[in-house]
C-alpha cells in the first residue's frame, strides 16, 4: 500500500499538468480563458518585459479579480496541444479599449503579435479585425502561450479574453458582415455626402470670398472628422483613417463634434445676417459658440492628460443637459427675431438635428440599442441617428447657400440697374463737356504720341548702334585673345620639334590640325553665331594640339548625350575656347600634380548644361604667379555674354566655382555655362 501510494504522490504533479493544457484539436467553438483550469494569470507593471516574465513566480488561477488598470499589467499564460497531424489555426478573442500583446512559442522563440483597439493599424497582428489574433498550433507539438493586457482608463466592468476555433471565427466575422453591414454603409453614405458637399462649398467659397463659406467649411470639416472617427468603431477596412493612430481618435471623438458646432453657430449668425435684427441674440450666439470651441479643447487636454471613462462620460451628458435647452431657446429667438429669406431652410435643419440629437442622447442614456428586438437594436444606433439628422441640417443648408448665391445675384442686378439708370442721366448732362474736351484732348495726344514716338524711335536706334559696335569690338578682341602668340609660338615650336625629330606623320598631323583650326576660327570669326556642335568640333581640334605639345602629363574628356541635340542650340563664335585655354595654361600648366584633367560636359537632357572643370591650381594660386602675358580671353567673354543676352532670346548664365576640399585647399576650377532657350 505505501509503494502505491509513493506512486500516486509522484504521478499527481503530472496529472494535473497534462490537464492544465488546452487540447487545440478537441476544442469546442468558443472557450472562455477566465477560469479555465490550465490558464493562471500574473499581475504586473505595465513596463515589466516577457523576459522577466518567464522568470517570475506567484501565477494564481485566473479569475474576474485580475482587472487591468492604467498602472498594472495583467499577464495570462497557458499551453495549447495539437495531437494531430496537421496545423491547427486558432484564435485570441478580445474586445474593448485595450491593448494585447501574445507571445507564442513554435520551436525556439517567442513570436510576438500586437493587437487591440487601441493598437495603431500599421502595428496589428491582424489589419482587419483588432480583436481576434491567430495562433497557429503545428502537428503533434505543444505551444506555450502568453498574454499581456493593458489598458489607459479605469475599466467598471471586467472583460476577459476567449479561445476560438476557425469555424467559429469565420462564423462571428459572417455575422459581422451581415449584422453590420447596414449601419456602415450609411456612415459611408453620410461620410460621402459631406465629402462631396464641401468639395462644392469649397469651390464656392473660392469665387465668392463671403466669410460664411468658411465658416461652413469649418462646419464640414469637422463634421467630416467626425465621421471618419465614427467609422474607426466600426469593422470597416475601406477608408478607415482613424486606425492609424486610434488614441489620437479617440481624443478627438468628442472635441470634434463641439468643434462643428461652434462653427454651425458663427455660420448662422452670418447666413441669417442676425446682427441687422437683434444684437442681444448675436451676444448670446457668440457665446454658445465660444462655448463650444472652449469645451472643445477643455475636454481634449482632460482626457490627454487626465482620462477617466466615469468622469468623461458624466461630463458627456452633463454637456449636453446644458446645450441642446438652450440651443432651443436660441431656436426659438430667432424665429421670433429674424425675419430672413432663409430663416425656412434654418428652421428645417434645426429641427431636423434636434431630433436626431435628441433621440442620440436617449438612447445612449436607456441603452435602448442593447435590447433585442427593440426599434433601435442595430449596431451603432445613436451614431447613425445622430448623424442622420447632422445629414438632413447639412442638406437644409447646402440648399440655403445656393438660394443665398441667387439672393445676391438678384441684388447684384438691382443694384446694376439703379447704377444703370444713374449714369444714363449722368451722361446726358457730360455729353456736350465731354464732346469738347475730348477734341482737345485728342489733339494733345495725337502730338505728345508723335513727339514720344520719335523720341523712343532715336533711343531704339542709338542702343542698337552702340550694342553693334560693341559687340564688333569684342568679336575682334576675342579673336585675338583666342589665338595669342604665346600659343602660336609654342604650336610652331612643338611642329618644329617633330620635324628635327623626323617624326613627318606626326608633323603632318600637327600642321593639317594647326591649320584646320585657324581656318575654322576665321571662318567662324565672321558669323554672329554659330551651332554648338560647330564650336565641340573646333574644341576638340584646340584640344588636341595642346595635347601634343603637353605631353603625357596632361589628358582632357569631353563628354557629350548627342551631337544631334547639340546642334540645336547656336551661341557666339569661339566662346569656349578662351575657357579652356585659361583652365590649361593658368590652373593646369603651373600645377605640380602629376595627372593634369581637364573634362567638357555637354548635358542636354533638359536644356543645354556645359561645365568646363580641372584640377588645377585654382584662380587664387594663379592670380598670384607671374604671367608672361596678360589673360584677358575670359573677360572678353563675359562681355561677349552680356551682349548676346541683351540682343538675343535666349539667355545664357555664366558661373565659375574654386574647388577645395575639406581642408580648404584648392583643388581646380568648375565653369559651368546654363543655356535657357
Amino acid at each position: 500500500m505505501k509503494k502505491i501510494a509513493l506512486v500516486i504522490v509522484f504521478l499527481l504533479p503530472g496529472l494535473c499538468s497534462l490537464s492544465a493544457q488546452i487540447r487545440a484539436d478537441s476544442l469546442p467553438s468558443r472557450l472562455d480563458l477566465v477560469g479555465h483550469p490550465g490558464v493562471q494569470a500574473l499581475r504586473s507593471s505595465r513596463e515589466e518585459s516577457l523576459e522577466k516574465i518567464l522568470k517570475t513566480d506567484g501565477w494564481k488561477a485566473y479569475d474576474s479579480s485580475f482587472a487591468t488598470t492604467p498602472d498594472t499589467a495583467v499577464w495570462l499564460r497557458f499551453r495549447l496541444e495539437n495531437t494531430t497531424p496537421d496545423t491547427l489555426n486558432m484564435y485570441i478573442f478580445f474586445g474593448g479599449y485595450y491593448y494585447t500583446e501574445v507571445y507564442q512559442k513554435n520551436n525556439v522563440e517567442y513570436q510576438h503579435f500586437k493587437n487591440g483597439y487601441l493598437v495603431p493599424l500599421t502595428e496589428r497582428a491582424d489589419p482587419k479585425m483588432y480583436f481576434f489574433t491567430e495562433l497557429k498550433v503545428f502537428p503533434l507539438r505543444q505551444s506555450q502561450c502568453y498574454i499581456k493586457i493593458s489598458n489607459d482608463h479605469e475599466t467598471a466592468s471586467f472583460n476577459a479574453p476567449v479561445l476560438s476555433s476557425r469555424a467559429d471565427y469565420l462564423n462571428f466575422m459572417d455575422r459581422i458582415r451581415t449584422v453590420y453591414g447596414p449601419s456602415i454603409a450609411f456612415i459611408y453614405a453620410y461620410l460621402t455626402a459631406l465629402c462631396c458637399i464641401f468639395l462644392f462649398a469649397l469651390a464656392f467659397c473660392y469665387h465668392l470670398r463671403n466669410r460664411v463659406y468658411y465658416y461652413y467649411l469649418g462646419y464640414l470639416f469637422f463634421q467630416i472628422i467626425y465621421a471618419f472617427l465614427t467609422l474607426q468603431i466600426t469593422p470597416a477596412t475601406i477608408g478607415n483613417l482613424a486606425l492609424y493612430a486610434p488614441y489620437f481618435a479617440n481624443l478627438l471623438f468628442e472635441p470634434a463634434q463641439f468643434v462643428f458646432i461652434g462653427f454651425y453657430v458663427f455660420f448662422i449668425l452670418n447666413l441669417l445676417d442676425i446682427k441687422r435684427f437683434s444684437l442681444a441674440l448675436t451676444k448670446a450666439l457668440k457665446v454658445l459658440g465660444v462655448f463650444c470651441f472652449s469645451y472643445a479643447m477643455m475636454r481634449f487636454i482632460y482626457d490627454h492628460y487626465w482620462g477617466d471613462l466615469e468622469t468623461g462620460e458624466m461630463m458627456f451628458y452633463l454637456v449636453r443637459a446644458i446645450v441642446l435647452p438652450f440651443n432651443v431657446v436660441l431656436f426659438f429667438w430667432i424665429i421670433y427675431k429674424v425675419k430672413h429669406p432663409l430663416l425656412k431652410y434654418f428652421i428645417l435643419g434645426q429641427t431636423l438635428f434636434f431630433i436626431g440629437a435628441f433621440v442620440s442622447s436617449f438612447i445612449s442614456f436607456t441603452e435602448l440599442h442593447f435590447i433585442t428586438g427593440h426599434f433601435f437594436n442595430f449596431p451603432y444606433a445613436q451614431n447613425v441617428i445622430f448623424q442622420a439628422g447632422l445629414l438632413g441640417e447639412v442638406l437644409c443648408f447646402s440648399i440655403a447657400l445656393g438660394e443665398n448665391v441667387f439672393l445676391i445675384q438678384m441684388e447684384k442686378e438691382e443694384t446694376g440697374q439703379k447704377l444703370i439708370a444713374q449714369l444714363r442721366q449722368n451722361q446726358i448732362m457730360e455729353e456736350n463737356m465731354r464732346k469738347e474736351l475730348d477734341e482737345q484732348v485728342q489733339q494733345k495726344t495725337e502730338e505728345l504720341i508723335k513727339l514720344y514716338s520719335e523720341m523712343e524711335k532715336q533711343k531704339e536706334d542709338q542702343i542698337k548702334r552702340s550694342f553693334a559696335e560693341r559687340l564688333r569690338d569684342m568679336k575682334m578682341l576675342a579673336l585675338r585673345s583666342q589665338m595669342n602668340p604665346h600659343f602660336i609660338f609654342n604650336s610652331l615650336n612643338a611642329l618644329k620639334n617633330l620635324v628635327m625629330l623626323s617624326r613627318e606623320e606626326d608633323a603632318i598631323q600637327y600642321l593639317d590640325n594647326f591649320s584646320v583650326l585657324l581656318r575654322t576660327i576665321l571662318q567662324n570669326s565672321s558669323k554672329n553665331t554659330i551651332t554648338v556642335e560647330e564650336e565641340l568640333e573646333m574644341l576638340e581640334l584646340y584640344l588636341s594640339l595642346e595635347k601634343s605639345r603637353l605631353g603625357k602629363g596632361f589628358s582632357y574628356t569631353i563628354q557629350c548625350d548627342s551631337r544631334e541635340a547639340l546642334s540645336q542650340f547656336t551661341i557666339p563664335p569661339l566662346l569656349l575656347q578662351p575657357f579652356v585655354e585659361n583652365a590649361i595654361w593658368h590652373g593646369l600648366h603651373p600645377s605640380s600634380k602629376a595627372e593634369k584633367k581637364l573634362s567638357v560636359t555637354f548635358d542636354t537632357s533638359q536644356q543645354l548644361l556645359i561645365t568646363i572643370e580641372d584640377n588645377g591650381v585654382g584662380r587664387k594660386e594663379s592670380g598670384k604667379a607671374k604671367k608672361t602675358h596678360p589673360s584677358v580671353g575670359t573677360r572678353i567673354t563675359q562681355e561677349r555674354l552680356s551682349l548676346y543676352n541683351h540682343i538675343s532670346e535666349a539667355k545664357m548664365h555664366l558661373d565659375i566655382l574654386d574647388l577645395e576640399n575639406d581642408e580648404g585647399m584648392p583643388e581646380g576650377t568648375r565653369i559651368t555655362i546654363t543655356y535657357n532657350g
